[in-house]
């Protein structure tokens, strides 16, 4: 009787230690945790024809715990997601890239989708939203050459301005015109904004209008005024460009504050990605000894950032042999190293980044089966 009671005693005691366990855990809903990544790193940054966001969703309501880092979701990356109980994973890379026909069993992706809603997992991906942004992909890898200033090869814009239209008309209205009807006309026409202000032009008083305008309303404003020989023929239209954001981009180019020899830059770079090799191109006239002071570079495929950029070295995962060959003529030496190898050591930055933006709310963890598919042999 006394052993049962001591059982019940040490059973009732691993409950009520399992219940507080479980309620002192960490939880974010999934809605919430996406809007904390977006503000983390904008998927506005993200390239026009990627396909970054929420790729898989479990139906609602969907709570994260643990949240499961890879730079590639293979299937077996999805096998350890699912063993360390995986809520959400961030895979760098979408495994959703072209649209899908069909969901079935016969290939590795379409597996990949079944798994997860199987398994109430959802799956992420940000790519080239973390190229770009002033604390991603691209900054992790300017680490690795040592004490340098760098800014985007290609700098994003700001997705939000102007909050207003594409193109800006502006003309100026005479006392003796109908101020009036001529605004009330314009504001009819969808898509325009109207801004007057006074202006004076050869001594004569003129009110100077201005217009935010649509691509749509563009025309129609158009063959408004070009029905007024004074207004259209003083018209000027002007192309409204979103101004540059300085540390927001794709690529980096990067300046050192002491140029090195392009040897000791490959051993600087060859530690940085923990590599034992990587591939090499001298540029026309250039030796393992000439001085390497800018150095141009993209993670994972190269080529369309780093082209045409004035630099001593170009460094990116992969090249086409065409354009290696183009960058060499120029005297411009070119390092790769596979496409994920210049990649997936971001990871343990992100790690610690987003523990501290997500304020250690949930549990984040880095995968462990995660490679290049690519070995030296």
């Amino acid at each position: 009787m006394l052993s049962s009671r001591v059982r019940l005693v040490a059973t009732t005691a691993q409950l009520v230690h399992s219940l507080i366990y479980s309620s002192s855990r960490s939880f974010m809903d999934l809605k919430a945790l996406l809007s904390s990544l977006n503000d983390f790193a904008s998927l506005s940054f993200a390239e026009s024809w990627d396909n970054v966001g929420l790729l898989v969703e479990p139906s609602p309501p969907h709570t994260v715990n643990t949240l499961f880092l890879t730079n590639d979701l293979t299937e077996e990356v999805m096998e350890e997601a699912l063993q360390k109980k995986a809520d959400l994973i961030l895979s760098y890379h979408p495994p959703i890239f072209r649209p899908m026909k069909r969901i079935t069993w016969k290939t590795w992706k379409e597996r990949l989708v079944i798994r997860a809603l199987e398994n109430r997992v959802g799956i992420y991906s940000p790519h080239t939203a973390y190229d770009a942004a002033p604390q991603g992909v691209n900054n992790w890898l300017a680490k690795g050459l040592g004490v340098c200033t760098s800014r985007p090869i290609h700098p994003s814009k700001a997705p939000d301005y102007p909050t207003e239209g594409t193109h800006r008309v502006e003309f100026s209205v005479t006392h003796t015109q109908d101020l009036d009807k001529v605004v009330s006309a314009l504001k009819e026409i969808a898509g325009v904004s109207v801004t007057s202000f006074s202006a004076r032009t050869d001594d004569e008083q003129q009110t100077r209008l201005s217009l935010n305008c649509t691509q749509q309303a563009l025309m129609q404003v158009v063959a408004f005024l070009s029905q007024n020989r004074q207004f259209y023929q003083k018209t000027e239209i002007l192309s409204l460009e979103k101004p540059l954001l300085l540390y927001t981009g794709m690529g980096r180019l990067c300046t050192l504050d002491e140029s090195v020899s392009l040897e000791t830059m490959i051993e600087r770079i060859k530690s940085h990605l923990k590599l034992s090799h990587v591939r090499l191109a001298l540029g026309t006239g250039k030796t393992l000894e000439s001085p390497v002071k800018v150095v141009a570079l993209c993670a994972g495929s190269g080529s369309s950032v780093l082209q045409g950029t004035d630099a001593d070295l170009y460094l990116t995962g992969e090249m086409s042999h065409h354009d290696v060959l183009d960058a060499a003529s120029q005297g411009i030496s070119v390092i790769l190293c596979e496409h994920s190898n210049t990649e997936r050591g971001f990871l343990s930055d992100l790690r610690d980044m987003l523990d501290a933006h997500l304020e250690n709310k949930i549990n984040i963890i880095l995968s462990e089966t995660d490679r290049d598919p690519l070995h030296v042999i």
